[in-house]
């Protein structure tokens, strides 16, 4: 599937990509990553898209956000249609698609996991829908020796095998050995860049895999962008966040995107369990990794001990929202908003709003999993929560359960202020069941209404603790 491209994606491509092949990030008016999050809050704030600043009647919008960029910079930017025009026919020549964070079609995982930290644009080629099928993330060390390269490669077949879509970095050595893997067996393969994706979907090697649908490549970075070290770790986040568990096979010890993204895991993120390799020659670099709470890497060798790998639940950090529980189906496509998609209050809503104002780090466990050992009528994946009606009988103790899930999401949802049916819309249930829980909060003294905007937030946070 090849997504189109939206107003508010060549809106967004104005304000933070280069436009010309070979640039890079060299233009020194693009806002950077932290900019345009500052814009995109300020515009959620007033109500507006990132679309509206190339309307017609766009000059006041402008003139309201020059506290935060200045306005003349940002007509420069904006002004740059033409380069757009060259460079979108240029991607579409070599069938790279780009969508936003604006965009249903954005990977739901990384909304979910990387909120407003996911990238505001991803350029790709090949089925986007293979971002949302999680699988194995494996990642190490560039320069390694012939027998881990097989060993990788073992890992790739066995992942094929089993389904489970292969999700890595596409750099040399272990990156590419575990792809390489994968692909020969005839599994899926989700890769991401960190450069030359033009480059790279041009190579007669990729072009039958991302045509026939079994690779898909992605990049946070401008398809002509060459290497860069910092592009490279901070990709790393974005392979994490588009699996189910992961397989450090390779690493230095205190250096190296594969250390750097590892301990971020471990220490800060957590949103998958990170497993190292436990066979062959050791390393300080995995022995590090260990005490820093990785497991050893079972070694499975079939289908059945594989899968198992995908049944440990990663740890909840203690910092940020990473719950275990999961309110949604695998197949539902809540958009969590980091784009401030908001709209006029005169408009039509849509019937599932794709401006959710939700920010929601969870883990997609299913729910029945979640809840164990308690046990559910219907323990399905596809389960949907509507606690209030008479689809999802839940026993009292289990309601207390689900509800001190509920309370910790919407603490951190009601930091900004939301009505009821954005929390509804959110949480994916029946308003009157978010109308329930949010009396409930009320009645605790958790949280108030706004007397003008009929709106919730947060007053006093020692409650929900």
């Amino acid at each position: 599937m090849t997504p189109a491209l939206s107003p508010n994606t060549k809106a967004i491509l104005l304000l933070t990509a280069p436009l010309i092949a070979g640039r890079g990030s060299s233009s020194p008016d693009l806002l950077t990553p932290g900019e345009y999050k500052r814009l995109a809050r300020h515009l959620r704030e007033i109500q507006h898209q990132p679309a509206d600043l190339v309307s017609p009647d766009a000059a006041e919008l402008l003139r309201a956000c020059q506290p935060v960029i200045d306005e003349g910079r940002l007509q420069r930017l904006l002004g740059r249609g033409f380069l757009l025009s060259q460079v979108i026919e240029r991607w579409q020549a070599r069938a790279i698609w780009v969508i936003s964070r604006a965009d249903p079609e954005y990977p739901r995982r990384l909304k979910i996991r990387l909120r407003e930290d996911a990238p505001a644009v991803l350029y790709g080629c090949g089925d986007i829908n293979l971002l949302g099928s999680g699988g194995l993330a494996v990642v190490g060390s560039r320069h390694v020796d012939d027998l881990l390269l097989d060993y990788t490669m073992s890992v790739g077949r066995l992942a094929a095998r089993a389904r489970k879509t292969l999700v890595s970095g596409g750099a040399k050595g272990i990156d590419q050995a575990a792809m390489r893997g994968a692909l020969e067996a005839g599994g899926n393969v989700s890769g991401v860049l960190a450069d030359t994706l033009e480059k790279t979907v041009m190579n007669r090697e990729h072009r039958n895999l991302l045509i026939d649908g079994q690779l898909t490549l992605i990049s946070p970075y401008d398809p002509s962008a060459g290497f860069n070290v910092g592009n490279a770790m901070q990709r790393n986040k974005l392979i994490y966040a588009l699996a189910d568990a992961s397989l450090v096979v390779n690493s230095d010890l205190n250096k190296g995107g594969t250390w750097t993204g590892a301990v971020e895991q471990l220490d800060n993120l957590k949103f998958v369990p990170v497993y190292v390799r436990s066979t062959g020659e050791q390393s300080t670099g995995l022995d590090a990794l260990r005490k820093k709470g990785a497991m050893s890497w079972p070694n499975p060798q079939d289908v059945a001990s594989f899968e198992a790998v995908f049944d440990v639940i990663a740890p909840t950090p203690a910092a940020s929202l990473q719950s275990e529980f999961s309110l949604f189906s695998k197949n539902e496509t809540l958009d969590t908003a980091t784009e401030p998609l908001v709209m006029p209050a005169t408009a039509p809503q849509p019937e599932t709003p794709k401006e959710s104002w939700a920010i929601v780090a969870l883990n997609e466990q299913p729910l029945a999993q979640a809840l164990a050992p308690l046990p559910l009528a219907e323990p399905e994946f596809d389960v949907r929560i509507e606690v209030a009606s008479e689809s999802l009988q839940i026993r009292s103790a289990q309601a207390e359960t689900l509800f001190g899930t509920v309370r910790e999401l919407l603490r951190q949802l009601l930091k900004t202020p939301m009505k009821d049916a954005e929390i509804a819309a959110a949480l994916d249930v029946s308003n009157a069941q978010a109308k329930a829980w949010l009396q409930r909060l009320l009645d605790e003294g958790a949280i108030e209404k706004q007397k003008k905007s009929a709106a919730y937030v947060v007053k006093n946070s020692s409650l929900f603790e």
